[in-house]
């Protein structure tokens, strides 16, 4: 990714005042954030002040801090919301885990890419296996059983830059990783005690329940 793309995630944190971790592994290193603290992007950003969030404020940049966290876009995400709505159970829950089952999200938990953004360019060049069979769309919603792998024929170059080569890194236990052979099987839906994504889900079913 370009220079240019990297800043842009740089912003994107800072504009919520919290890392997202859009970058990857790269977010462990030198950060803006760690540097200069949550400053707003912008010439005047370190000067710059908000007024004090209306609660439909606070409900929308819930809304945009997942957006920008699962990387989907504002109708990908409304239509996730509408069919979390049809479901049992929790209406934030089942939000939760279909977003979690997102497979560039699977990807991306798997230890499969180095960051979210990082996995749909991986499956978009068609890069990834699903049940042995080459799947292009991001947003297919992995079911158990379901092998999520690499392709071998992009082994080689890519895996010293994918999380799983990371010595400390444990894929969540709703996935069985099979290291060496870069795939996983989807062994039971997302638990909603290991999603870390940050995202305060009540606030979303709020904005969307106005």
């Amino acid at each position: 990714m370009s220079r240019m793309g990297y800043e842009t995630k740089c912003r994107l944190c800072r504009s919520e005042g919290t890392k997202l971790f859009l970058k990857g592994l790269r977010c462990t290193g030198k950060c803006p954030i760690d540097r200069k603290g949550a400053v707003l992007p912008g010439m005047h950003g370190a000067k710059g002040r908000r007024g004090k969030p209306t609660d439909y404020g606070i409900q929308l940049r819930a809304k945009q801090k997942a957006k920008r966290t699962y990387g989907v876009l504002e109708t990908q995400f409304r239509n996730l919301y509408l069919q979390a709505k049809k479901l049992k159970g929790q209406i934030g829950d089942n939000l939760l885990i279909l977003l979690e089952r997102r497979l560039d999200n699977v990807v991306y938990v798997c230890g499969l890419s180095s960051s979210r953004s990082h996995s749909k360019q991986l499956i978009s060049h068609g890069h990834i296996l699903v049940n042995q069979k080459l799947l292009n769309r991001s947003s297919y919603q992995v079911k158990i059983d379901d092998i999520v792998s690499l392709s071998p024929k992009i082994i080689d170059t890519a895996k010293d830059g994918l999380r799983l080569s990371d010595k400390d890194f444990n894929p969540p236990s709703w996935v069985e990783l099979e290291k060496s052979k870069y795939l996983a099987k989807i062994a039971s839906l997302p638990r909603l005690a290991e999603i870390q994504s940050g995202v305060d889900i009540n606030l979303i079913i709020e904005y969307y329940s106005r």
